[in-house]
């Protein structure tokens, strides 16, 4: 029989987009214990341990990039935390361990946990800011939307593009007061406006399946940090995304100019966000529109999860029973 050979650093690549399946498995069973108990914050320090002992399992060398916080708010997977065994491949690191914490605390649908990881040095290091969205998924020429414009305009040029009438575009945004002039706006073009209280990472994602998740836009106001790691898996099917941070004061600006953003007003789009070769991968927590939730059967768990490879655009869906229990802790 023929030797097969392959290329070590394919090799590896290929090795990481099923380790980080992995991380974010055990993130999800772990969190998935406390699904309905009212403890947001035991949820996510469950997902946080989880992920960071499998991180650190990985034959990489690490960096969280997008975390839980700065080093003084944040005991685990804080920005600029060494991860992995430290003989690997430089990465970025990019995290939300539970998307979505009180969902996961009221058992409603879309928790899910999340991560990304890229080439050393190009993810952006979003500081812990607000930013403003726009987001489509893929198949629309460049400039089908733009932040700058009106929500008008962008549901009227997107369904235009899409060639059908403006009542059939899905908008989706964060159930928040500052939205409340969008979501009246949007309404009143005839668009259906969803609302979502959590989860916009998720959100974002949306758009890249419409005719499953009934969304063809993001709108709004979210997370800087959340912003990195939904453009990471838009990047990988094609999808665009605009954004521009919010630095209002003083103190903001000086902690992103830190953080090497040098220009408060720059308006990012995906490949600004995230560049070179990515990998994300999310798992449900709670079903939701991208990934059903974590099953705890008797002996078993079952879990879902969806992998993005910007290198070759691939979508992976990946549907696991796992029945080593010793791995995920006591029930």
């Amino acid at each position: 029989m023929a030797e097969i050979r392959v290329e070590p650093g394919k090799a590896i690549e290929r090795i990481l987009t099923l380790e980080l399946v992995r991380v974010t498995e055990r993130a999800a069973v772990a969190s998935a214990y406390w699904r309905g108990r009212g403890d947001k914050n035991a949820a996510d320090q469950a997902a946080v341990d989880a992920m960071r002992r499998e991180l650190n399992r990985l034959e990489i060398d690490g960096t969280i990039v997008i975390g839980e916080g700065e080093r003084d708010e944040a005991p685990m997977l804080f920005i600029g935390e060494n991860v992995g065994a430290g003989n690997g491949p430089k990465v970025d690191i990019a995290v939300d361990p539970l998307e979505g914490t009180e969902l996961c605390a009221d058992d409603l649908a879309g928790a899910i946990c999340v991560m990304a990881m890229a080439e050393s040095g190009t993810l952006l290091h979003a500081p812990d800011a607000y930013m403003h969205k726009i987001a489509i998924g893929p198949g629309y020429a460049e400039g089908t939307v733009d932040l700058d414009a009106s929500p008008e305009d962008n549901i009227h040029s997107l369904a235009k593009a899409k060639g059908v009438p403006v009542s059939e575009i899905g908008v989706l945004m964060l159930d928040r007061p500052r939205h409340k002039d969008i979501i009246t706006r949007a309404r009143a073009t005839g668009a259906r406006v969803r609302l979502i209280t959590d989860g916009d990472v998720a959100g974002v994602i949306y758009t890249t399946r419409p005719e499953e998740t009934g969304i063809d836009l993001y709108l709004g106001i979210g997370a800087a940090p959340e912003g990195v790691l939904a453009a990471s898996a838009l990047r990988c099917v094609g999808g665009q995304m605009q954004t521009r941070l919010i630095l209002d004061t003083e103190e903001k600006i000086a902690r992103a100019a830190k953080m090497g953003v040098s220009d408060p007003n720059r308006l990012y789009k995906v490949d600004e966000l995230a560049s070179g070769d990515v990998i994300v991968a999310a798992t449900g927590v709670t079903t939701g529109p991208l990934v059903s939730g974590v099953v705890l059967g008797k002996d078993y768990v079952e879990t879902e999860t969806v992998v993005y490879r910007s290198a070759t655009g691939t979508v992976r869906r990946i549907r696991a029973e796992h029945r080593e229990m010793e791995k995920f802790g006591p029930r």
